[in-house]
């Protein structure tokens, strides 16, 4: 099998997750400047076999856009055209960072490690992923 990669895209920074190959458990990959995305993404192909990438769409409670929502759909413009086999599906992103700023307090990381964003990016994204997992009964 191949893995899942989770994006939790922003403006400046940019949360990655992948599953495991047999998709069975997902885990934070990294968190990377958004303007590198794209550099990124070629070279963890090139390593490693990943057949399906799931975006965080940010939408408000009644649906509509937020301010972030049009940043997201850009940068799934720029994934179709630099990978277009890749299937790219959305995934509600809503409560995401709020949950991985909670999962932090749980698992005890200091408050100093808390406050640094790219954590949170990284985990939200696992987030993500691992409720796409479940919704998908993987």
């Amino acid at each position: 099998m191949a893995r899942i990669l989770a994006i939790d895209y922003g403006g400046k920074r940019t949360g990655l997750a992948v599953t495991d190959p047999l998709q069975i458990i997902s885990t934070g990959l990294t968190t990377i400047g958004s303007k590198e995305l794209i550099s990124f993404l070629k070279s963890y192909f090139a390593r490693e076999t990943v057949e399906l990438i799931v975006i965080g769409l940010p939408k408000n409670w009644d649906e509509s856009d937020t301010h972030g929502t049009p940043l997201v759909l850009a940068a799934i413009k720029k994934l179709e055209k630099e990978f277009p086999e890749m299937p790219i599906k959305t995934v509600d992103e809503r409560y995401t960072s709020k949950m991985a700023k909670d999962a932090m307090i749980e698992m005890g990381m200091k408050k100093k490690d808390r406050r640094i964003k790219g954590n949170v990016d990284e985990i939200a994204a696992t987030i993500m992923l691992q409720e796409y997992m479940q919704s998908k009964g993987i």
